[in-house]
């Protein structure tokens, strides 16, 4: 028996001459049927200072390129996964997460560039689940700079419908705007456990 089983088993004990409790309430809202997700999700992103795009999926190659041509970016963190067509525009150094990269060569870089597994329109949230085109937690937690490519077909109403897209065995990452934080005077600070710059580009 493991420590976890043997919790849980204590737990039951301590609980077994305890009423069953009521069964929890499913009937909230679960999509958006009617709305414009991808409109929502781009104003909602917006909302939390990201800079939000939107481009048609034969020039994301282009966009990705001006964006980081502006941002002044000349090595780029790039997960596995990440199709070789992104860079197609772009004349900087990718720094290909395979083998890993050492955690000074991330601080180092110029930002990441990355997919998502799913976005929610009604939180303005993109979601990583470590899958194809977003690699490790680190990679988009440690670079200063974050462009996120969101295909229109990923965007999705509510939390509900993103957690049918993820792989829950994964760590996943939920972002809602660059990383930002507030102290008791409610002065903002960002950057602090994240990218202090969101970049999205809607594609599709």
């Amino acid at each position: 028996m493991t420590v976890r089983d043997e919790f849980l088993a204590r737990v039951r004990e301590a609980l077994r001459d305890r009423p069953t409790p009521p069964p929890v309430p499913r009937d909230y809202r679960r999509s958006l049927d009617g709305t414009d997700v991808v409109e929502l999700f781009a104003e909602r992103a917006a909302d939390y200072r990201a800079t939000v795009t939107r481009v048609p999926l034969d020039g994301l190659a282009r966009a990705i390129g001006d964006a980081l041509r502006e941002r002044g970016a000349s090595r780029i963190v790039v997960p596995p996964g990440v199709p070789a067509e992104w860079l197609a525009a772009s004349d900087v150094e990718a720094l290909t997460d395979e083998p890993p990269l050492d955690l000074p060569t991330l601080d180092g870089s110029d930002g990441v560039l990355s997919g998502c597994v799913a976005a929610i329109a009604l939180t303005g949230t993109i979601v990583l689940d470590g899958g194809p085109a977003q690699g490790r937690r680190v990679l988009t937690l440690l670079p200063d700079y974050h462009l996120c490519v969101v295909r229109a077909d990923q965007i999705v109403g509510t939390v509900s419908e993103a957690l049918t897209r993820v792989d829950g065995s994964r760590p996943q990452t939920w972002i809602s705007g660059p990383s930002a934080t507030s102290d008791i005077e409610l002065n903002r600070v960002e950057g602090v456990h994240g990218p202090r710059t969101l970049r999205i580009l809607i594609a599709g």
